[in-house]
């Protein structure tokens, strides 16, 4: 898939939310909420505008830089090679922001399905999707696992890369079914930690092992 084509699906994702503002906008009070705790509680309000416009900004940059970043990218780091596998990944990020504000619309409106979207599942899907095209994503300084040891070296990049995605499709897995089974949401956020956290980590570890057999 090439970056232009992505804008058509793009814009369909910023049509669906606008609808959905105007069509929900009556229903929803003077204040929305907005943000929550690690323990479900609400600790941010905004107006229901701001509480559009805000994702809305976010998925048009997003799309423009869909486009831009392979245009940019440096020589040795370019985007071309794994065109596809970005395009994706990027369209999954606009499409889970797409989720979690039609989630805090319908959520301010009173519908029961705001609050189960609203519980991780949006990410958990994203992970999933991440993790799927990890291995596809080639050494580059705007996608992927990119510490000093996975640009210095091809193997490493390669090598962390794998492991990060089964860790993100695992981690994914796990959010989504903490979701469906109204688990604490701090289970679902100390998942996705490691699953950061573990590929930064093996990729110093890979890279000396690497070196050391130099």
């Amino acid at each position: 898939m090439k970056p232009v084509h992505s804008l058509f699906l793009s814009a369909l994702f910023l049509l669906i939310l606008l609808a959905a503002f105007f069509w929900l906008y009556p229903h929803m009070p003077a204040l929305v909420p907005v943000h929550w705790n690690a323990h479900g509680q609400v600790n941010g309000y905004a107006s229901p505008l701001k509480a559009v416009a805000l994702p809305l900004a976010i998925m048009a940059v997003m799309a423009l830089l869909t486009v831009v970043l392979p245009a940019i990218s440096p020589r040795g780091f370019e985007i071309r090679p794994f065109m596809t596998a970005f395009v994706i990944v990027m369209l999954a990020g606009q499409a889970c922001l797409l989720m979690v504000s039609l989630g805090i619309l319908l959520n301010a409106a009173g519908h029961p399905a705001g609050t189960f979207v609203l519980r991780m599942l949006p990410l958990g899907v994203l992970l999933m999707i991440v993790g799927n095209y990890m291995g596809k994503l080639r050494k580059n300084f705007f996608v992927g696992i990119r510490t000093p040891w996975t640009l210095a070296s091809d193997e490493v990049w390669e090598r962390t890369h794998r492991v990060a995605g089964w860790l993100f499709m695992l981690a994914g897995l796990i959010v989504v079914v903490a979701t469906l089974v109204d688990a604490p949401i701090t289970l679902s956020i100390s998942v996705i930690l490691a699953a950061v956290f573990i590929p930064f980590v093996y990729s110093y570890v890979i890279y000396r092992r690497v070196e050391r057999d130099r």
